[in-house]
């Protein structure tokens, strides 16, 4: 038997940061994302020997140990260890060893969310394996406690509700780590416009986030004024493009992504740079009305919208910079387990 499990990445449109602790806990916040046509991939294979093999196809990284109630985080696939030693102290495991293999669609650090999704699809394959009685809170919870407390990784909420939720979410966050999934009820051809004139861009650089956030986060409890009315903003940002979706003004999407990007510039240092700030002047002049960084910057993906028929013109610039823009589409699902 094989245990498998996909969660798809996330585009976020709106609200990018104020997700993130202290802010949330303090201020509250909001984010508007969709998941799309990029997916984290899990499976789990029970193999008769005591051994635990663990593998990033991917990133082409592999790791063998023998059978043992916890693993060591070093370092080295430490998602995947993580998941596994907080599964067998809370639920237990069958004695027996196993293969655990993943695959992402898009480079760690590219700001689709991916470390938070895969942390999704992992627990996904083995809540089939052992038909734990979790609900798509709890999972997406679970993820974040993973991470965020057992790992000590630095990030926000939203990546994990939005690979269990899937579709386009209003989110809102809370102290004490609430959190409340709102789904959007979009009309279709909303959505196909949508997706006809948002761009995604690679810009061929992957980042660590960490140093951004950690920057963030030192903002808020400093009391950098400057850096929370950003995130104000932000969050007031949230609202106007839900509400714009909704009722299909899709004429204002370009200069709702438009502000957030001049806000969220304030956030932090190292949000945005050189290359950036010249891909960002370059997809305007072609025609793009506005865009954004996705996750915490630096670099990753950056998404444009590109009303009328400036679609190719903004592509065909963005090439210039030696890039790659991907295809997708968006998606209605999140996290979905099997077993074969």
């Amino acid at each position: 038997m094989i245990y498998r499990s996909k969660a798809p990445l996330r585009i976020g449109l709106a609200g990018g940061g104020t997700d993130v602790s202290p802010y949330s806990d303090q201020y509250g916040g909001a984010i508007l994302n969709a998941t799309i046509s990029l997916f984290a991939y899990a499976n789990i294979e029970p193999l008769q020997e005591k051994t635990i093999i663990i593998q990033a196809l991917d990133r082409k990284e592999e790791e063998h140990y023998n059978w043992a109630p916890s693993l060591p985080i070093n370092g080295k696939l430490d998602l995947l260890k993580g998941v596994y030693n907080r599964i067998y102290k809370d639920f237990g495991l069958p004695n027996t060893g196993f293969r655990l293999s993943t695959f992402v669609d898009a480079p760690a650090g590219s700001g689709l969310g991916t470390s938070s999704t895969l942390v999704v699809a992992i627990i996904g394959a083995f809540v089939e394996m052992l038909k734990l009685p979790l609900g798509d809170y709890d999972i997406a919870h679970y993820a974040y406690q993973i991470e965020r407390q057992d790992l000590k990784l630095t990030g926000g909420k939203q990546d994990q509700y939005a690979a269990m939720f899937g579709g386009v979410n209003y989110m809102e966050f809370y102290a004490d780590d609430k959190v409340i999934v709102n789904p959007l009820r979009i009309r279709s051809q909303y959505l196909h416009e949508l997706e006809n004139n948002l761009v995604l861009y690679f810009t061929a650089t992957s980042r660590e986030s960490a140093h951004i956030i950690n920057e963030q986060v030192k903002n808020v409890t400093d009391k950098n004024t400057k850096s929370i009315e950003a995130m104000n903003q932000l969050k007031e940002q949230a609202r106007m493009m839900k509400e714009a979706l909704l009722k299909g003004q899709l004429d204002k999407f370009g200069e709702i992504l438009d502000f957030g990007f001049q806000q969220k510039r304030q956030m932090a240092a190292n949000i945005s740079n050189s290359r950036i700030e010249e891909i960002y002047e370059a997809a305007k002049k072609a025609g793009a009305t506005g865009g954004k960084i996705s996750g915490a910057g630096g670099g990753g993906f950056m998404i444009f919208y590109c009303p009328g028929n400036t679609h190719h013109a903004v592509v065909d610039k963005l090439k210039t910079f030696g890039g790659e823009v991907r295809n997708y589409t968006f998606t209605k699902y999140g996290l979905t387990t099997w077993c074969v």
